[in-house]
């Protein structure tokens, strides 16, 4: 059979799986979340089908052959095919991609919250949608004409009496806390003027912010233990007041609690998680109990005086937005987009690394620009983000700037 012919068969079985599998929801209907879980057709009792027992070395050669020739979407969707074809299928296909930072492409649901790449960036969209209050990322450069984009992430805004949340989920019409395709969250404070991130899974080898809350949304026993059970507060979003009403665009700081400041140096890394956890004792450690009330716990170092010690250093990355230019022709402030921004708009912004003199960053690493945001139409925009950065952290500072800051503009 030709290589052709084993793709094309291999498709059509994992149609297959994906129609009886519990993660099948994650492949029908354009709304939902293309990029499909790594963890898809779990079950013990699936079968193997005939392709599990191809000698290693042909299988290899297989998937090799699909990760080179299939490298943008939809077509790239055949490696996340061979992934769900069986077990053995699927583990050699997690060997086998690599991570945004090193092969800058996106493919599993997890590359959603590993750094892009270090030396471009992944261009994606967001489209918003007034009437459901709803926001979805895209990866394209710009919205295509028949409307089948690669959706990544989505987001609600739910207007609370002293908050705004943006529940953040991997598919388009289910942003339940108690999914499994919960990611995150972002809440503000009452004056829209501080954000605060939240992550569904614990930082990998990250700094934990002192005084971070960790909280069980749900009683463990009501839900499967698959379904993630805690939030984790991994960065802060601050717009400065602007009260005197002077002249200027929005300026606004970003703390990444979970992202060390040595990452932008050379040979640094940021946290880079594999995989989603599996269970709630996975994230949840077992001598922490948290009352059931959402976003009231105990602090997560309490446990860990060292790692309270590394954040009381204060190595964290912070990120600024970087100061635009007064254009005396066009009588606005400007920044160079790189033809990525089409539409003046107050929301637009490019985030950079905030150095003290002392730490010794380059300046060619103090000006390079981690996040780019801007608008390109009535409810269109960019978003073009880079190492240390991930897709999930890029999107929830972005859905940030959609809150209304009177006191800010």
């Amino acid at each position: 059979m030709s290589f052709k012919g084993i793709v094309k068969e291999m498709k059509e079985g994992i149609g297959n799986l994906s129609r009886r599998g519990s993660e099948g929801r994650f492949w029908r209907g354009r709304s939902r979340s293309h990029i499909a879980p790594d963890q898809a057709v779990q079950s013990e009792d699936v079968e193997q089908g005939q392709w599990a027992n191809l000698p290693p070395e042909l299988l290899l050669d297989i998937i090799w052959r699909v990760e080179a020739s299939e490298t943008v979407w939809p077509a790239r969707s055949v490696v996340v095919f061979c992934a769900a074809v069986c077990r053995s299928w699927r583990e050699v296909t997690k060997e086998i991609v690599q991570t945004p930072e090193e092969c800058g492409r996106l493919t599993f649901p997890i590359s959603l919250k590993q750094p892009g790449p270090r030396d471009n960036h992944i261009q994606c969209f967001i489209k918003r949608d007034r009437a459901t209050s709803t926001f979805r990322l895209f990866y394209g450069l710009t919205p295509s004409e028949d409307e089948n984009d690669k959706l990544l992430l989505a987001a609600r805004k739910i207007r609370r009496a002293t908050s705004t949340d943006f529940v953040i989920s991997l598919v388009a019409d289910d942003f339940s806390r108690s999914s499994s395709a919960y990611v995150g969250k972002l809440r503000s404070n009452f004056l829209g003027t501080k954000f605060t991130i939240y992550d569904s899974h614990p930082p990998c080898d990250a700094l934990v912010k002192r005084g971070s809350r960790p909280s069980r949304r749900f009683h463990s026993k009501q839900v499967s233990p698959r379904v993630p059970a805690c939030n984790y507060s991994i960065a802060t979003v601050s717009y400065e007041l602007n009260v005197l009403r002077t002249r200027g665009p929005r300026r606004l700081h970003c703390v990444m609690h979970s992202i060390p400041l040595a990452s932008i140096q050379e040979g640094g890394t940021a946290p880079t998680p594999k995989a989603f956890p599996h269970l709630i004792d996975d994230q949840c450690p077992p001598s922490l109990s948290f009352p059931q009330k959402e976003d009231q716990g105990v602090n997560i170092n309490a446990t860990n005086p060292s790692e309270q010690s590394r954040v009381d250093s204060g190595d964290r990355l912070v990120l600024k937005n970087k100061s635009p230019r007064w254009h005396e022709q066009l009588q606005c402030w400007c920044l160079n987009f790189r033809g990525r921004v089409t539409v003046a708009s107050v929301k637009n912004f490019q985030l950079v690394a905030a150095v003290e003199p002392h730490h010794n960053i380059p300046v060619s690493e103090q000006e390079k620009v981690i996040l780019q945001f801007g608008k390109i139409g009535k409810d269109s925009f960019t978003m073009d983000y880079r190492y240390p950065l991930s897709a999930f952290q890029a999107f929830a500072i972005c859905l940030s700037s959609f809150d209304t800051k009177p006191v800010c503009e």
